[in-house]
């Protein structure tokens, strides 16, 4: 791997400048009277090496604190607490299974412009206890200090075993996909 390191960028990412959210989307009878609540992934670190003259030779780890998922959207504090009680120790079962770790593989670029990427990810990711193979499409911006990803992809929850919440009796439900958004700026680290 010799060659690799030395035309390689070493990237870290800038939480503060960063935005990572999850939509959840809800079905069942009352589902016109509920929303589709927007969680937000606070504690996460990526690293990139990235090879400009060969991304196919650039690596991406991301790990994510899954204790850091919080309720983003305007309800009330009762309402959060549950929201937040249920996600952490009935769904993602936190104090097991506390990271959520995406280890890229094998990364497709096209140029689209000065500095500009489409990029296509695949690896593995680690979520309760399951790895699967994810692929994450994104847009990439490329400078000489920083790397900005910005994209959506979606999971099932039901391929990592994760518990489907139900409300008001099953009158409310959460459907199985979930919709990750990303925006993330990542900064050289010398």
């Amino acid at each position: 791997m010799g060659s690799t390191t030395e035309t390689s960028v070493h990237y870290v990412t800038d939480t503060r400048a960063s935005q990572f959210t999850v939509q959840v989307f809800s079905g069942g009878l009352l589902s016109a009277f509920g929303h589709n609540p927007t969680i937000a992934i606070t504690d996460f670190l990526g690293e990139a090496q990235v090879n400009p003259d060969d991304f196919a030779r650039s690596s991406l780890r991301v790990t994510i604190k899954a204790e850091s998922l919080m309720v983003k959207d305007n309800v009330s504090d009762r309402d959060r607490r549950e929201m937040e009680r249920a996600m952490h120790e009935e769904i993602l079962e936190t104090a097991s299974y506390p990271e959520i770790v995406y280890e890229c593989t094998k990364v497709n670029a096209t140029k689209t412009g000065e500095g500009q990427y489409s990029v296509t990810l695949t690896g593995d990711l680690t979520l309760h206890g399951v790895t699967r193979s994810h692929t994450v499409p994104a847009r990439v911006t490329l400078t000489e200090d920083s790397v900005r990803a910005f994209g959506t992809f979606t999971l099932l929850q039901t391929d990592y075993d994760l518990k489907l919440a139900s409300v008001a009796g099953g009158g409310l439900k959460v459907k199985d996909e979930l919709k990750f958004s990303f925006n993330i700026l990542a900064r050289k680290k010398e």
